[in-house]
């Protein structure tokens, strides 16, 4: 913790989910430390190998992006808060591993009715919607995002074997409009970055063409 009281406030990295009908905030993940990096990957949905020359630079719909991170979780830093002491002690940092491994879980009262329904002679039940998931990494990018790839390395253990430091990978898919729609909850978000990462291109100072060692376009 600095001891300057002038630095600026560290901002964190973290996940938010919400009910997609009502907009509340249901359950927010903040990350215990930022991660070091952060892979993107961006891939374009052109028209295809297939497509007619003439449509060879439509693009069918915003690209394919994904994002990769590693995060620590050390219980060690977290003892510092005597409220958070005793649960640390009694779980470790179990609590928080579990609110992210809970993401991908259907929640267990939906699996029971589920099953009454079955046992009841119902021929078809809806799949379990689960909360939607929100990565949001400074006020520029707050995105709808589901989980495609999570993987937990637990390091270090207490005397009951409770983890007390992990590390976890997260791989995480953007989900635009294409997914979701326009008029879904995640779609409008998805629409507010979009718009938003427009809004900082067009901020961008376009260069020279001299400085590519050229006058004029061929």
């Amino acid at each position: 913790m600095t001891t300057f009281p002038r630095s600026p406030k560290l901002l964190k990295g973290g996940i938010v989910l919400i009910d997609p009908d009502t907009s509340v905030v249901k359950r927010i993940i903040a990350l215990q430390y930022n991660p070091d990096t952060l892979t993107r990957t961006l891939k374009g949905k052109t028209m295809g190998e297939d497509s007619d020359r003439s449509q060879a630079l439509r693009l069918k719909g915003p690209p394919d992006e994904t994002y990769k991170l590693d995060a620590e979780i050390d219980a060690a830093d977290q003892l510092e808060f005597p409220d958070q002491n005793e649960e640390i002690k009694k779980n470790g940092i179990t609590p928080i591993l579990s609110a992210l491994e809970i993401i991908v879980y259907p929640e267990s009262s939906q699996l029971l009715a589920n099953n009454s329904l079955a046992a009841s002679g119902t021929l078809e039940i809806a799949p379990t919607e689960s909360p939607l998931m929100l990565f949001v990494w400074s006020k520029n990018r707050v995105l709808p995002v589901r989980l495609t790839d999570f993987s937990i390395t637990e390091e270090a253990f207490d005397p009951n074997l409770n983890p007390i430091r992990a590390k976890v990978s997260l791989g995480m898919q953007v989900m635009t409009v294409n997914d979701l729609g326009f008029d879904h909850k995640g779609g409008g978000i998805y629409m507010a970055y979009h718009q938003q990462k427009e809004q900082l291109a067009a901020k961008f100072k376009t260069g020279e063409l001299s400085t590519l060692g050229i006058g004029e376009i061929p």
